[in-house]
């Protein structure tokens, strides 16, 4: 499959859009385990990204400067610590498809693997810390074995997202261990993880654009 930068453009979009309809929920989940405020930060950074998007890359035709500047805008929106990972995640993304206007299917691979190892570099959490983790690892590892059997973007990348959605899933069974919701030890067993959510909308967004 190939990917053109305006079909990028239009996944970001899509994902203002999920994170827009989804804030609520994010908020409930983050209810039990934090301050409640996850899906009103998701929906804060989203909208500033949203602003970039109709205006300042809306003709940009270089797919790496559109996520590197998605990631930029997110951060300067969002202070809280999710900000960084996921800025960290779209800016290493967009370094591995810097220059180029269309991408193929290893851009692809290499892109989603890129922003997974630079979410994990600056957030250092690992599987089972209950956190965003738990999502995008088992995704990772997914679409590197998936994609290293069949060399088909599109169907490694919807084998991995059911890993990532196992992986999701199971945050309610985990006792946090990082940030603030590590303060309530066992009471944190039985909530999923608003950022292992989030992470997993913004991983499913992209599944319709593998039909392209």
């Amino acid at each position: 499959m190939n990917m053109t930068a305006k079909d990028m453009i239009e996944y970001f979009k899509q994902v203002v859009e999920v994170m827009e309809n989804e804030k609520d929920y994010l908020c409930e989940l983050d209810r039990k385990l934090g301050d409640g405020d996850h899906g009103v930060t998701m929906s804060i950074g989203w909208q500033a990204v949203n602003e970039q998007l109709n205006n300042k890359l809306a003709d940009e035709t270089d797919c790496g400067k559109i996520s590197s500047t998605v990631g930029m805008t997110f951060l300067n929106a969002v202070g809280s610590s999710v900000g960084p990972l996921y800025a960290t995640g779209f800016m290493r993304g967009g370094k591995v498809v810097k220059g180029k206007s269309e991408l193929n299917d290893t851009d692809l691979k290499e892109f989603w693997i890129a922003f997974v190892n630079g979410v994990q570099e600056r957030g250092k959490a690992q599987v089972g810390d209950k956190t965003i983790m738990d999502t995008l690892i088992p995704f990772a590892n997914g679409l590197e074995e998936s994609f290293a059997k069949s060399n088909d973007f599109a169907s490694a990348f919807k084998e991995a997202l059911l890993a990532g959605e196992e992986g999701m899933k199971s945050t309610k069974d985990l006792v946090s261990k990082i940030g603030r919701s590590s303060r309530l030890g066992e009471r944190s067993i039985g909530a999923q993880d608003p950022g292992a959510t989030s992470a997993y909308f913004i991983l499913s967004t992209f599944q319709p654009f593998l039909n392209n």
